[in-house]
């Protein structure tokens, strides 16, 4: 039953994710479309979505001792372990993928 309801959420949050997808290569506007659903346009989930699907809070301070763009990229490319975070591989191209974890990390790295 749990992981029924696990694959439910993932499916949900992968087409919110699509849904958001942009023709752009800008960084900013990916974050926008497809990203701040989940992790807030200013990079603070709300308490809700953490609680929920523990989505991790890009202005901590343990995501910015942490984060490098490989680690940030690889997370958008591949989704995360736990597969609460979709991977975006499929939905995003190549440039995008980078545009958008070059973003995130010299954004929220500060």
């Amino acid at each position: 039953m749990f992981r029924l309801a696990v694959l439910i959420a993932t499916t949900a949050i992968v087409a919110a994710c699509g849904a958001g997808a942009t023709a752009s290569k800008d960084g900013a506007e990916i974050f926008a479309t497809t990203c701040a659903q989940c992790h807030g346009e200013t990079g603070k989930p709300t308490e809700a979505m953490v609680a929920r699907l523990g989505v991790r809070d890009l202005t901590s301070a343990e995501f910015r001792d942490r984060v490098t763009l490989e680690l940030v990229e690889q997370q958008v490319r591949y989704g995360s372990k736990n597969q609460l975070m979709p991977a975006l591989g499929g939905a995003l191209r190549d440039d995008q993928i980078q545009s958008v974890s070059r973003y995130v990390f010299e954004r929220f790295r500060r």
